[in-house]
C-alpha cells in the first residue's frame, strides 16, 4: 500500500516558525512533522510515499536525503504554484498508478497528528467498496462535512453560511474532518477538476452523482491539528504524557 503526504502549504498559521522553513520541517519535541507522519505510515507497513512540496521545497528534499528517507521510498511532487489538496493529488496520480498498482492508498495531511487506527480504516474502506473514506470526528470546527444516516457524504457547512448539499438526506450529522483519507484508485480517473482545487470539491461532486464517500468515525482516537505554534506546544506536552508515540 502507498500514501501521499500533503506538505506543500505555506504554513501561514505557523509563522514565524515557517519564515525560514516549510511547515513539514517544523518540530514537535525535536521531531519534524514530516518525520512524525512518515514514521506513522511506516508503523502500519507503508514504505512507499509521495510528498508534495512548494514552500522551501529544496529543504525538504535535502532533509530526506540526510535521513536516508527514513528507510522508505519517498518520491517528491514539486508544485511551482500551489495546487491545493485536489490539484496536488491529481499531479501525483502517476505514483499510485505505477506498475499497474490497483490498491487503495492513504492521503495524509502533514500538519495533523493522531492515533487513528489506519489499518482499521483501510478495512472499513474495503468493506464499503466506496471511492473514499474520510476520518471524521464530532468536535468543534468552523467547517463541517455533512453525512447522512448511512455515513455517506451529502454536504458541507462553513461557519454561519447556509449548508451546501450535494444530495438530499433526511437525517444530517455534521462532523469535523481529520485530514486523513483512504482513497480507491478508481477515484483518480473521475477527477475532472482542473488547476488548484480542494479534493473536498471533488468528493461533493461525486457524492452528488451517487458515489460512496464514507465517514470513518474516529471519535475514540487522539487527534490534534498542528497548524499553530500553541498547538505544537500542546502536542509536545501530549507526547510527554504518552498520548501518542513517534
Amino acid at each position: 500500500m502507498r500514501a501521499m503526504i500533503l506538505a506543500a502549504g505555506l504554513g501561514t498559521r505557523l509563522r514565524p516558525l515557517t519564515n525560514d522553513r516549510p511547515k513539514a520541517l517544523v518540530e514537535v519535541a525535536g521531531h519534524t512533522l514530516l518525520e512524525i507522519t512518515l514514521r506513522r505510515l511506516a508503523s502500519v507497513g507503508i514504505y512507499e510515499v509521495i510528498v508534495n512540496v512548494h514552500h522551501f521545497a529544496d529543504m525538504v528534499v535535502e532533509y530526506l536525503q540526510r535521513n536516508n528517507n527514513f528507510g522508505m521510498r519517498v518520491e517528491i511532487s514539486r508544485e511551482e504554484i500551489l495546487l491545493d489538496t485536489g490539484g496536488g493529488l491529481k499531479k501525483a496520480a502517476w505514483f499510485f498508478r505505477e506498475t499497474g498498482n490497483t490498491e487503495p492508498f492513504i492521503l495524509h495531511n502533514v500538519d495533523v497528528i493522531s492515533t487513528i487506527d489506519l489499518q482499521r480504516m483501510v478495512r472499513s474502506h474495503s468493506e464499503t467498496k466506496g471511492l473514499a473514506t474520510l476520518a471524521m470526528q464530532e468536535r468543534e470546527t468552523s467547517r463541517h462535512l455533512l453525512f447522512d444516516s448511512d455515513n455517506q457524504l451529502c454536504g458541507r457547512q462553513s461557519g454561519q453560511r447556509p449548508a451546501e448539499f450535494a444530495r438530499p438526506a433526511k437525517e444530517i450529522t455534521p462532523l469535523a474532518f481529520s485530514g486523513v483519507h483512504v482513497i480507491s484508485q478508481r477515484l483518480l480517473g473521475r477527477i475532472t477538476e482542473q488547476g488548484a482545487f480542494s479534493i473536498i470539491d471533488t468528493y461533493l461532486r461525486l457524492a452528488g452523482q451517487g458515489a460512496d464517500i464514507s465517514a470513518f468515525r474516529a471519535d475514540e482516537y487522539y487527534w490534534r491539528d498542528l497548524g499553530k505554534p500553541e498547538h505544537l506546544a500542546q502536542a509536545a506536552r501530549d507526547l510527554e504524557q504518552k498520548k501518542f508515540r513517534v
